[in-house]
């Protein structure tokens, strides 16, 4: 829809954007590498290591190259394409000034990736400005430091995400209350989020094949098939989901330190899931050892296929930055929210607490555990030896088995960094 013509009406509810970076690594390394300007710069895991693709170029894309391709069938499709493994603090750096951006439109910014956020921008609330405009501004900044964004404006998250991906790149496109139905209505099922192929083909299996199919579609027939979210994806496709974009926390208030990954296939087994936990774990304890820390609550956080998100967390016996004691931990935190088999898309490990103040202690289960083969200074010693060397000699110059299992097998989706270095 054109904005421009409803400029001069006045926005009534809540609006709700969703920024969304284009092509966001590619273009860091178009923007720090000049002379890869105008050319295909594919952003991914080596073709010879079964790596995939975590970004390419928009140069890139008109060769059918696309995020989380198998980097060996991205090269046939693009043999000429400039290829990099990318520069993740690089990139943080950049997400950072585009959230300062953000942020200092509105209080209201939920950073859902690293080249992803939702901001409220609802008049009255914040300011008495049309949210036009701010989007507007957003994006005329956002391209003063040398990257595009393409913004979804409506009521509501899942009206805004399905809108940003709209109008590539540099693409506004604006949802006005009491246009959402007819937004909504004629887009494949598969448009909104959480809708996999798995879940598409069972609803096109109950006749469901657009949005306004679902959105019509009886509560307790897809609770029937879908469980409690089958309801809610109704409700969500007849554009009344009722969204509330968290405050972001200020620099000084960040009171935990996290790591979190998305993963390009989802994960379904035991075996993988306790693995990315430990992963993740060790990239949390480096992080911790950086800063100095130590926490006295693990976290654990999963994002399932559905986008659905649930975390739940445990306070140790003692405070602690040593992976070797809260990975496993974090670990047996799966037991009561994730069963076997669930899709898992996102891992987030997170240590809290770093006041001291301790709660009831773990028992003698999690204290054997945590000091496994009566070796926790070891560890301790060793996760320091481990720092040093990849703080000498890069990320990849110590890789324990579950590290390697995961190489080039994220989205590119880093740590959040609410709250870290």
């Amino acid at each position: 829809m054109d904005e421009h013509s409803h400029d001069i009406l006045e926005w009534d509810g809540p609006a709700i954007g969703l920024m969304d970076l284009d092509a966001f690594f590619a273009s860091v390394e178009q923007l720090d590498h000049p002379e890869w300007r105008g050319l295909p710069v594919i952003v991914g895991g080596s073709a010879d290591h079964r790596g995939v693709v975590s970004t390419a170029s928009y140069e890139a894309r008109r060769y059918g190259v696309h995020s989380a391709m198998p980097s060996a069938q991205a090269r046939r499709l693009c043999p000429n394409a400039i290829w990099t493994h990318g520069n993740f603090t690089r990139y943080r750096e950049v997400s950072a000034a585009v959230m300062g951006i953000l942020s200092a439109e509105t209080p209201r910014v939920e950073q859902v990736s690293i080249d992803e956020a939702f901001f409220d921008v609802t008049p009255g609330r914040f300011s008495r400005e049309s949210p036009l405009e701010i989007c507007r501004r957003i994006q005329a900044r956002v391209s003063v430091l040398g990257v595009s964004c393409s913004i979804g404006l409506g009521i509501n998250k899942t009206v805004a995400k399905i809108a940003s991906d709209r109008d590539k790149p540099r693409g506004l496109t604006v949802v006005f209350p009491g246009t959402e139905e007819a937004f909504l209505a004629p887009l494949p099922v598969s448009t909104m989020s959480g809708v996999g192929p798995a879940t598409e083909k069972r609803l096109a299996a109950m006749g469901i094949q657009v949005l306004g199919d679902l959105a019509k579609a009886s509560p307790v027939k897809l609770e029937r098939t879908f469980g409690v979210m089958g309801p809610r994806m109704a409700v969500r496709a007849a554009g009344l989901e009722r969204s509330v974009v968290a405050e972001r926390a200020k620099p000084e208030e960040a009171k935990s330190v996290s790591n979190e990954r998305t993963f390009d296939h989802d994960l379904t087994t035991g075996d993988e899931v306790r693995a990315a936990i430990l992963h993740i774990s060790s990239m949390t304890g480096r992080r911790l050892r950086r800063r100095g820390l130590t926490g006295g609550t693990v976290t654990l956080k999963l994002r399932y296929a559905d986008l659905h998100v649930r975390t739940t967390q445990r306070q140790l016996s003692s405070p602690t930055n040593d992976e070797h004691v809260f990975g496993p931990v974090a670990v047996r935190l799966l037991e009561g929210l994730w069963q076997e088999g669930t899709p898992v898309r996102l891992v987030g490990v997170g240590i809290s607490d770093f006041s001291g103040a301790h709660g009831q202690q773990m028992g003698l289960f999690d204290e054997a555990a945590a000091e496994e083969d009566g070796h926790a200074h070891d560890h301790a010693a060793l996760s320091q030896l481990t720092d040093a060397l990849r703080d000498r000699f890069g990320d990849d110059a110590v890789s324990y088995g579950r590290d390697l299992r995961f190489k080039d097998r994220t989205t590119g989706t880093a740590p959040m960094g609410k709250n870290d270095d």
